[in-house]
């Protein structure tokens, strides 16, 4: 299923909200734009400033909001047992990929484009389960 529909990972936010560098890439982007729950939970979790607080309600008001269904969640949780037999990831580094890989697991439920500049994370992931990735560096 492809669509024209467009999440941004974290990454991306944290890296346009820290330096800007992504402002001409965001607004030449084609497709629907979409927000990922678990990508504005994690932008909430460190949002300390006013304007990163007022970015994310604006974020939520403009852009609907794609949650991980039932199916994603535990997906999820098998995926990263599988990863921790074959990679003999820690606890800690199941626990990084987790959210991550519920980001991609929606994106891909919906069709949807993601785009990161978390390269390692998110091609580790695509190995796993085939999904849209767009990666973009600074």
């Amino acid at each position: 299923m492809t669509s024209n529909l467009v999440i941004f990972d974290t990454s991306i936010f944290i890296d346009h909200l820290r330096t800007g560098c992504y402002q001409e890439r965001i607004g030449t982007i084609t497709g629907l734009i979409r927000t990922s729950s678990v990508v504005l939970a994690e932008l909430w979790r460190g949002a300390t400033k006013l304007n990163e607080q007022s970015f994310l309600k604006s974020l939520e008001k403009n852009h609907p909001v794609l949650t991980p269904t039932e199916k994603n969640w535990l997906e999820s949780g098998q995926l990263l047992s599988k990863m921790r037999i074959d990679h003999g990831y820690s606890p800690e580094k199941l626990r990084d990929l987790h959210f991550d890989l519920l980001i991609a697991l929606t994106a891909r439920s919906f069709g949807a484009r993601l785009i990161t500049s978390n390269r390692e994370d998110f091609e580790l992931i695509k190995k796993y389960r085939d999904f849209n990735l767009e990666v973009w560096s600074i």
